[in-house]
């Protein structure tokens, strides 16, 4: 059965984006970006939600000639990795990505149980969706030394608790990463 990651940047008070959907205060520094680059390198697929589709194909498949090595080769992966696209308003998804439209807790089911590999869902909704039915493996939470007062939340309010046991600390010179697997 393929691995279901949740890795998202967050502040202190636990948003993924402030109240105007910025994201700008998670640029990582160049250690995280390679964390990351290495970390997308090991998915079998990338499960997005509209939002954060969107915003990552706004920049990713189109990173300039002089940007720092270390983006271009990120915009490379993004855009050559499998990518599941989960969104009711769509038409189409480009970049090597496959639109799905209904029930994404069916289909994350079934993407689950088609493989060994591992895949990384991306976007607090599309996350926030799969949490309630256990489908999530292991979250990163790549925390920010900054407190926004309001966004979008990564987690949900839930009707049971997720037991996590901490499995890795490690600080970078722009978040500090927490590493818990599902009990």
């Amino acid at each position: 059965m393929r691995k279901l990651i949740y890795g998202f940047g967050v502040s202190l008070d636990g948003y993924v984006n402030d109240r105007d959907g910025n994201i700008d205060w998670t640029e990582p520094d160049d250690e995280l970006h390679q964390y990351h680059n290495d970390r997308f390198r090991g998915l079998e697929i990338a499960l997005n939600g509209r939002r954060l589709y969107e915003l990552m194909a706004e920049y990713w498949p189109h990173v300039p000639e002089d940007a720092p090595t270390i983006q271009r080769e990120f915009g490379e992966l993004w855009t050559s990795t499998p990518k599941v696209v989960f969104s009711r308003t769509l038409t189409e998804v480009h970049w090597n990505s496959t639109l799905v439209s209904e029930n994404a807790v069916e289909e994350v089911r079934k993407l689950k149980a088609g493989g060994e590999g591992v895949m990384e869902v991306g976007g607090a909704s599309l996350a926030s969706a799969l949490m309630p039915h256990g489908l999530i493996d292991e979250y990163q939470v790549f925390v920010s030394p900054i407190v926004l007062g309001g966004g979008t939340p990564m987690f949900p309010a839930l009707e049971q608790r997720i037991a996590l046991r901490l499995v890795e600390t490690r600080r970078f010179e722009t978040a500090v990463l927490l590493r818990y697997l599902v009990d």
